[in-house]
């Protein structure tokens, strides 16, 4: 049976009326056997043919299931700066996901996505329009990432990073942008 064939079935199944029906069987067997936890016996199968109401309610299911299974697209990251000013200078700060480092090397700073961060795969392929925002929604750094998951910019403030993250909210966002970015 093809594709179509068994669509075209479902949607006969489930679209005719029979007088009297009624759900002939609960979420949880139907859920069941969904994940394969435990397949419908043979009197279960032959209710659920016989009851277009349930075929209905179990294509609700699947479609639920469906839908939660889903990848969410992702649409931000946040992180904070954590140290106490020791006098260093502030060289690297992580989002709270890890998916992300923000690095500052000499007047320049590099957001860097981590290659094992469930992001990834999604984000690597499609050069995803960045921006990082800090604490007060300045931005610090805008663009699109690279093959390699990086995107670099100048350091666009007169503060050095420590201090200004300190007096910016100690807070910072890298988000997906909608538009053009800059590079």
């Amino acid at each position: 049976m093809t594709t179509l064939d068994r669509k075209l079935q479902a949607r006969l199944l489930a679209g005719r009326r029979v007088e009297g029906d009624r759900l002939v069987l609960d979420d949880a067997v139907l859920r069941a056997a969904l994940d394969g936890s435990r397949p419908l016996t043979a009197g279960e199968r032959a209710a659920l043919q016989a009851s277009p109401l349930t075929a209905r309610r179990l294509r609700t299911l699947a479609e639920a299931r469906r839908a939660q299974a889903a990848p969410r697209p992702w649409r931000a990251s946040s992180g904070m700066l954590r140290a106490a000013d020791g006098g260093a200078a502030l060289d690297t700060l992580v989002t709270d996901d890890g998916a992300w480092r923000l690095h500052f090397v000499q007047g320049r700073v590099i957001l860097q996505l981590d290659p094992e961060s469930p992001l990834a795969p999604a984000l690597l392929g499609g050069a995803q329009a960045l921006r990082v925002l800090d604490g007060a929604g300045a931005t610090v750094l805008e663009g699109r990432l690279d093959s390699d998951g990086e995107c670099e910019g100048p350091w666009p403030f007169l503060d050095e990073p420590a201090r200004h993250f300190q007096h910016h909210g100690a807070r910072f966002v890298v988000e997906a942008r909608v538009g053009p970015a800059g590079t």
